[in-house]
């Protein structure tokens, strides 16, 4: 018998529920659900996990010149705006780099609605970045010129044809197409979202990308670490577990031409389909003088300004009727931080009957069962998590440990029916070994001590002090929060149907491209869960262009 809270659903809903009741598709209204953990497949689950070779014609250099490469789409924080970024020029590695001149080369892209002719002209900045390393022996690296060019005034929903680089060179590229996000509506929504987390450049990050792209999204989100460009000595000698294989380096080294690699293998995605990205702990990079996160924050363009950020650590945008919530966990995410302040004047200007989804993103999970960086971000999940949970935030998307796991509501370790599910896909595909043991198992709960990350703060995990885990540091069964647990290579497809109904499918790689691995309704229920509303706020950016 359908109990009330479904018959308040409305009409749409209540057919929405009955479809996925007869397909056997459960909802978060049917849980929360009793822990499941998928036994690990010895021989399925791993593959071909080796980076790709910088022979491998889907990495190299296939331009002539100032020829764009590397190119790719981001979104604004509205769908009358996009950004296109690309590179020119080549990169340099060695002893001795002389750094290209960015104003050498112009930033154009032509576009229009027609192929032809392209009626519409806008430029942009461009810039060169430097990893630099000041130890004898270590190779230094100067990019090749990297272009991020606005458009602006587009038509939501719509698809554009467009060509980038300097016309008067020339050195243009093919064209390319995009199609914008639906204007922001409780009744418009992008088809298919692919969330994808830890990808690398592996032999499973292409089967990873095949299978995404199979599934037709319109959207991308990376939820962190890229490349894996910093599990290389800068001669380009490369490992699976950089500590153990080079314990004696006088810094963190990074190979950046993996970055290079990256970009060419993605540009037939990325320059069709917008791609947003967050930083991971392996975008760090340090260099001298404690630079870091220097690739991550040149070669992406990301809406920060837009957004009232300024800084391409955090930033929101809107994608139909979704908010995304963007987050940096490799910066100061305190009360008194400038990231702190940002996110209550984003979520105070958030208008949930314009954009009834409200979705958080970012790197290392608070809701993990996993060994592998147990507890890691407690200080930041102290921080914000009250915050978040109180203007309702529907679903949090991380990805960081290499596994993928989904949560029942929770907040701060208890059941709740109004907290958000937390969904953890760190299973793209890098070259680092994948999780497969959890703190609950026996003999695998790790030394509180052992927990900390050094750019995350201080130590924030103690022992639980209620629930079935009080008085001890992990649970002893897989806690009631932890709705589902695999390791398996794979990605997420997010297909948000209207205001209150969402599905959620998880693909493993070693299955079918049309199989789903996990599979649930996310079902928000505004009026069993009212959320903290004030008047908006005018979104004056912070002074200060980053927060460490």
């Amino acid at each position: 018998m359908l109990n009330s809270s479904l018959v308040r659903l409305g009409f749409v809903n209540l057919l929405l529920f009955l479809v996925s009741f007869v397909a056997a598709i459960p909802t978060t209204l049917d849980g929360p659900f009793p822990p499941v953990t998928v036994p690990l497949d010895d021989h399925g689950f791993r593959g071909n996990a080796v980076d790709l070779p910088d022979t491998d014609p889907r990495v190299r250099r296939r331009v002539n010149g100032f020829e764009p490469e590397q190119i790719s789409v981001s979104l604004s924080a509205s769908a009358d705006s996009v950004w296109i970024s690309w590179t020119t020029g080549e990169s340099q590695i060695g002893d001795d780099i002389k750094p290209l001149d960015p104003t050498s080369v112009a930033s154009v892209v032509r576009y229009g609605r027609l192929k032809h002719p392209l009626s519409h002209e806008a430029t942009g900045y461009s810039l060169v970045y430097n990893q630099l390393y000041p130890f004898e022996g270590l190779q230094n690296y100067t990019s090749g010129i990297i272009h991020h060019v606005r458009l602006t005034g587009l038509k939501p929903g719509t698809q554009y044809y467009y060509r980038c680089g300097d016309p008067s060179i020339p050195a243009m590229s093919t064209i390319h197409a995009f199609k914008t996000m639906p204007i922001s509506s409780p009744k418009t929504y992008p088809n298919r979202i692919a969330i994808v987390g830890d990808l690398g450049l592996t032999y499973n990050t292409t089967s990873t990308i095949d299978h995404m792209r199979s599934n037709k999204p319109d959207l991308i989100v990376l939820v962190g670490d890229v490349t894996y460009a910093n599990l290389y000595l800068t001669n380009g000698t490369g490992s699976d577990c950089y500590s153990c294989s080079f314990p004696k380096t006088p810094i963190h080294e990074t190979y950046q031409p993996r970055w290079d690699y990256w970009g060419r293998f993605m540009e037939p995605v990325v320059s069709n389909i917008p791609l947003m990205v967050i930083e991971g702990n392996h975008e760090i990079e340090e260099q001298a003088e404690h630079k870091t996160f220097q690739s991550y924050s040149s070669r992406f363009a990301f809406p920060s300004a837009e957004s009232g950020s300024y800084s391409t650590f955090y930033y929101s945008f809107n994608a139909g009727g979704i908010h995304f919530i963007m987050l940096g966990a490799y910066i100061s995410y305190y009360k008194h931080g400038e990231q702190y302040k940002w996110l209550e004047r984003d979520l105070a200007n958030v208008d949930r009957a314009v954009t009834p989804w409200l979705i958080a993103t970012w790197h290392p999970p608070w809701y993990s069962t996993y060994k592998a960086h147990y507890r890691e971000a407690e200080c930041m999940r102290i921080e914000m998590e009250e915050l978040l949970y109180s203007y309702g935030v529907d679903v949090v998307f991380n990805g960081h440990v290499h596994a993928y796991e989904r949560s029942n509501r929770v907040y701060n370790f208890s059941l709740d029916s109004c907290a958000p599910l937390h969904i953890m896909v760190g299973d793209g595909g890098n070259r680092e070994k994948m999780a497969s043991s959890h703190a609950d198992d026996p003999g695998e709960c790790p030394d509180p001590l052992t927990t900390p990350d050094q750019y995350m703060g201080g130590f924030c995990a103690f022992n639980f002090t209620t629930g079935p885990a009080a008085g001890k540091f992990c649970w002893d069964r897989q806690p009631d929060f932890s709705a589902y647990r695999e390791t398996s290579f794979g990605h997420g497809i997010l297909e948000v149907k209207n205001e209150t109904h969402a599905l959620w499918t998880w693909h493993r790689n070693q299955d079918a491209y049309n199989s789903a691995g996990d599979q649930i309704y996310i079902v928000r229920q505004p009026d069993k869960c009212p959320v903290k509303t004030k008047p908006a706020v005018n979104p004056q950016p912070p002074h200060l262009l980053r927060d460490f």
